[in-house]
């Protein structure tokens, strides 16, 4: 399924359960699949036009008025475009709001560049309080998405619009600012977030071939990290990798870093963007172009487990 389908079919039944989630979108309604909640929900869906800083003022204005609010939009326009009234009149002002980032990364495919946001955890990180869950999944959404809206604060999502491959089962138990271990190794740590989960996934089964045991970890969460979790990791196998699909300046390679030279220095690699801007392409060319395909991560594995710079 679609991600924005899951995303639409989630927010219904949650709607239905809950009268006082609203809805708020910037002219992107049919692209990111909330439109058949305006013929549902006519009262509780606002389309604000282009207009993406007015749109979370309007948010943070229905929070103090009791309502659960849920910004739906691009990712570039969920955070670099509207920081400042995510800052003041959301964070600051302790405003229960939901923003739904969607097509982070390069997964904005030809929408190019200018869409192609690799920064927002970097934006959304360095805001007080700021929860950031990077989904992996339609089966995850569908999870997540009750206890983001539970949760009283403000929680920033990144996820894609369109289908990934399926990570997890109808039996998956989605625990709240919690990582999933997927695989338990010895040899290494792979860390990933996001679309790449899936990534490292196939590049663990390839080291598994050369004789590496990898121990994998989804970190759904990336603010704040599951510490405990990838300690006890990172303290059995002494090597990280971190892969993500963000700019490694910022995001969760960012974020395991301060957590790793803080309270156990390790040897520790990105996968990821090196620093630069996005650029039109589709999703397995522009992995190639960021060099953050299965066979980069291996390269980078072995480079860890082999001691080599």
């Amino acid at each position: 399924m679609e991600l924005r389908q899951a995303l639409a079919k989630t927010l219904s039944e949650l709607m239905r359960e809950n009268n006082k989630i609203v809805i708020l979108d910037a002219d992107l309604s049919k692209a990111n699949g909330t439109e058949p909640l305006y013929k549902e929900y006519p009262n509780r869906c606002y389309n604000v036009g282009v207009s993406e800083q007015n749109m979370a003022s309007m948010a943070a204005g229905l929070a103090t008025y009791g309502f659960t609010p849920i910004i739906v939009t691009f990712t570039p326009f969920a955070t670099r475009r509207i920081c400042d009234q995510v800052a003041v009149s959301i964070a600051y002002a302790k405003q229960k709001v939901v923003i739904i980032g969607t097509d982070p990364g390069i997964t904005a495919e030809l929408n190019g560049g200018t869409h192609m946001s690799f920064e927002d955890v970097g934006v959304m990180r360095s805001i007080p309080k700021m929860v950031i869950i990077d989904i992996v999944d339609d089966v995850q959404l569908m999870k997540a998405l009750p206890e983001i809206i539970k949760y009283p604060s403000v929680v920033y999502v990144r996820m894609p619009r369109k289908s990934r491959p399926t990570i997890f089962d109808e039996n998956y138990q989605y625990r709240f600012l919690k990582a999933d271990v997927l695989k338990e190794g010895k040899d290494v740590t792979i860390i990933a977030s996001g679309t790449m989960v899936y990534e490292a996934q196939v590049a663990s089964k390839l080291l598994e071939d050369k004789g590496i045991d990898v121990e994998l970890i989804s970190a759904n969460c990336i603010k704040p990290l599951d510490e405990e979790t990838i300690l006890k990791s990172i303290k059995k196998t002494n090597k990280v990798l971190v892969c993500e699909n963000h700019n490694v300046i910022g995001g969760l390679f960012s974020a395991v870093a301060e957590l790793i030279v803080s309270k156990y220095p390790v040897k520790t690699k990105a996968v990821g963007v090196m620093d630069e801007f996005g650029q039109v392409g589709k999703y397995q060319e522009l992995l190639e172009v960021y060099r953050m395909t299965p066979g980069d991560i291996v390269k980078a594995t072995m480079k860890l487990v082999n001691d080599e710079e």
